[in-house]
């Protein structure tokens, strides 16, 4: 195996305000970043009206997107790219989790979706049962482009679907698509999937892979499941979610939140996992990629967690901007009011 040497929390710096992307009158969440075919850096990310409360991301949720010149910005907001259509189809409510790479000179949009035709009360809440139906019938689908702007060409069929077998760590619901290109062109795609069982919640949450030839597919699902804890069970519902899938220095590397603080000792830390395949996975030799503090490049520092990791590479492969989904308001209870994507830089080598 070659050298684990990948430490990207030591390679982390101070954040100007202005990495900090937000919109007035929209929650956003799920920031996805990337380096064109036109030298342009385009980013991607998930957005929903902020008076529908944050619980509406299963519901209500497009996918917008804004460019620049440079991975520092100033962005240039550009709109929806992908957005509610015909209920009829699975991805008609609601897209999210929108992950972009490129491939044999096109872009590929993956992303989950549901649909759902039961009305739904706003601000949105999980105590309503109609919510969890849009939760539990997403499914991970993929757009096409030419051009990073657009148009995308969606797909009337997800591209992969919760597992026939009930007793499947998937039964429920698939979603949190994670893909990347392998050294020999094709894809790897790391998915979460809840299992049947004490509905509507499910039971497990838990991560598995699958692979294809090319973006659309077809994809085979791997047996077992992965970012599980050392001794390779799963004492808890869920140890990590949320992961971003690399290829550096010839390995293949994952950042996930650590859910519970098994991996760093830090609940709700970035923790890094490692593997030589893409599919068999352990714990990096440099497990912490972020804490729960927010260092600003004014001196300041803000208390909370980042989540739906995401990292931006330069054209030799080198890590160089960390992304997270952040809190940017609650109110007294703690209940969030307010998102955006957070812009790390990284010090680069």
């Amino acid at each position: 195996m070659t050298e684990d040497c990948l430490d990207l929390y030591s390679m982390l710096s101070p954040v100007p305000k202005k990495n900090l992307l937000v919109e007035e009158d929209y929650h956003i969440w799920c920031g996805c970043l990337i380096e064109g075919y036109d030298g342009k850096y385009h980013y991607y990310y998930s957005r929903w009206p902020k008076e529908m409360g944050h619980y509406a991301w299963v519901t209500d949720s497009e996918i917008a997107y804004a460019v620049s010149d440079t991975p520092d910005g100033p962005f240039r907001k550009m709109g929806t790219i992908l957005g509610k259509r015909s209920l009829t189809f699975w991805d008609g409510a609601a897209v999210h989790n929108p992950q972009v790479i490129k491939w044999n000179g096109k872009y590929y949009l993956y992303h989950m979706g549901t649909t759902c035709e039961r009305a739904i009360s706003y601000p949105a809440s999980a105590k309503e049962a109609a919510w969890w139906e849009y939760r539990n019938n997403q499914k991970i689908g993929v757009a096409v482009a030419s051009d990073p702007s657009g148009p995308w060409q969606r797909l009337d069929s997800p591209i992969l679907d919760k597992s026939a077998d009930p007793a499947a760590f998937d039964a429920l619901c698939v979603t949190n698509p994670a893909p990347v290109v392998t050294p020999d062109g094709k894809i790897l795609l790391i998915y979460k999937g809840v299992s049947d069982g004490n509905l509507p919640y499910g039971a497990s949450v838990r991560y598995g892979v699958a692979a294809a030839e090319r973006p659309e597919g077809p994809y085979q699902k791997y047996p077992g499941c992965i970012f599980e804890q050392k001794d390779g069970t799963q004492k808890v519902r869920m140890a990590a979610e949320d992961p971003f899938v690399m290829v550096y220095h010839g390995l293949y590397y994952a950042v996930t939140r650590d859910v519970e603080g098994i991996f760093t000792g830090i609940k709700g830390a970035f923790c890094l996992f490692v593997s030589k395949d893409g599919v068999n996975w352990e714990i990096a030799r440099h497990p912490l990629v972020y804490g729960t503090e927010t260092t600003w490049a004014d001196g300041s520092k803000t208390q909370g967690q980042l989540e739906r990791p995401f990292v931006l590479q330069d054209r030799n492969g080198e890590p160089i901007m960390l992304l997270g989904a952040i809190t940017t308001q609650t109110d007294t209870e703690g209940k969030r009011l307010h998102s955006g994507s957070l812009r790390v830089p990284l010090k680069r080598k």
